[in-house]
């Protein structure tokens, strides 16, 4: 959520960030209400205080006017009260048209509709080649009889999947060497909850907006995460911390629940675009000063890289443009690993600075040595998604014999053990 008086005195600038990214708001209409707002306190404190005032004056009246007196401050009492209404049914209409207000993105951000307008800033590594037919991560994971698509889909339906064998064994692995490499890095580890309320799915901004993405439960009003990003931002909801506390700096892992609505026929094969996954995921809580998020946005998009270099994956990095940025962002930066099967990058990891957009909504504060509270800056990028990182892993480590070869880093994840060979 923007700060209120950002809106006011940047009005045009919040409209370029929705014409920008292609959200609709109506700011109009905001700042209409925020005048109204404005206008109610200010006669509620003018009512407040003349009240206050002829209450100390009625002791000092002589009896016989007491009485008029007292009457008059009863009558204030129900202005009062009246204005007291219309203040909180105007927050009320405010705050639903804040929340669809998305954040100002980056001036470095490319202007664009959706991902192909998405601008590319290094490459790592060279695509993978072979002088034979390759197959892709399905027809791998048959053969190597590590993955079930079919009965999972007679069991939980479409975008589902298990991984058996040295599958399971192999996400695994991929998982704990990312959570290992986060935890060298000075990150807390957490496991989450999987059920979050409302009020954290609308403090990272999944919601309003992303009803039809998530899944909720019908009893209890709770929602399946997407990610770990909610419950690990979320964690401290409502606090004011102090400035040696921070940076928090958290490594999260979940599984992740996506409805996946909109795709329909889009990336149907395989393990690509799936409802459940695991995925270890970093947040970073800081100080809001500009250059000290951005160094961070820098470093956890670096902590990422590395794991895919660890790896041996070739991969990309792009510059994620205005259409294709989320309403929270100022900016992302999005890691695409190259996946021979779809003879493309395909994107893997996503790395987000929010500034103080989800602190605000969240109302996570921080004491800085004037003591004046402030809202902290956030930011996020995934470490690992699996089984999505098992697509890059199996098409780009394949043999010529049909066997993968385990890369050398998850190998003592994995016993030792270096190939996964066809099973007769």
């Amino acid at each position: 959520m923007l700060d209120i008086r950002l809106i006011r005195d940047n009005a045009d600038a919040v409209r370029d960030a929705c014409r920008r990214k292609r959200i609709d708001a109506d700011v109009d209409k905001i700042l209409e209400l925020d005048q109204t707002l404005r206008d109610q306190k200010t006669a509620f404190d003018a009512k407040k205080g003349e009240q206050n005032k002829r209450s100390k004056e009625i002791g000092k009246l002589p009896p016989e006017e007491r009485a008029a007196a007292a009457a008059s401050v009863k009558a204030l009492s129900e202005e009062i009260k009246e204005l007291d209404n219309a203040v909180k049914d105007t927050e009320a209409a405010l705050r639903p048209l804040l929340m669809q207000v998305p954040n100002l993105p980056s001036d470095d951000v490319p202007d664009g509709a959706d991902d192909t307008d998405n601008v590319e800033l290094r490459t790592w590594g060279v695509p993978t080649t072979f002088d034979f037919e390759p197959k892709d991560h399905v027809e791998l994971g048959l053969s190597l009889d590590i993955l079930d698509i079919e009965r999972a889909t007679r069991i939980a339906g479409s975008r589902t999947y298990f991984l058996k064998n040295e599958g399971a064994l192999l996400e695994l692995a991929v998982l704990r060497f990312a959570l290992d490499h986060m935890i060298a890095k000075g990150f807390s580890p957490m496991l989450v909850p999987h059920l979050v309320r409302t009020e954290a799915m609308e403090g990272t901004a999944y919601l309003p907006g992303g009803e039809e993405q998530a899944y909720r439960t019908m009893k209890d009003e709770s929602w399946l995460i997407g990610t770990a990003e909610v419950p690990l931002t979320s964690y401290r909801m409502g606090e004011i911390l102090e400035e040696a506390e921070l940076p928090l700096k958290t490594v999260g892992l979940s599984q992740c629940f996506r409805r996946e609505a909109g795709t329909y026929g889009k990336d149907t094969r395989g393990l690509y675009r799936i409802h459940q996954f695991q995925k270890v995921e970093q947040v970073v809580v800081c100080r809001a000063d500009e250059e000290e998020s951005l160094r961070w946005h820098h470093e956890i998009l670096a902590n990422s890289e590395e794991v895919m270099q660890a790896l041996g994956l070739p991969y990309r990095v792009v510059n994620v443009c205005s259409g294709d940025l989320g309403r929270p962002q100022i900016q992302k930066f999005d890691i695409e690993t190259w996946m021979p099967g779809r003879d493309a990058y395909g994107e893997t990891h996503s790395a987000s600075r929010f500034h103080d957009f989800q602190a605000r909504r969240l109302n996570i504060r921080y004491r800085s040595a004037d003591k004046k509270p402030s809202f902290c800056h956030t930011l996020n990028n995934t470490v690992v998604a699996s089984p999505r990182v098992l697509i890059p892993i199996l098409e780009c480590y394949q043999q010529k014999d049909g066997s993968v070869v385990i890369p050398e880093a998850l190998r003592p994840y994995m016993g030792g053990q270096e190939l996964i060979e066809p099973k007769a």
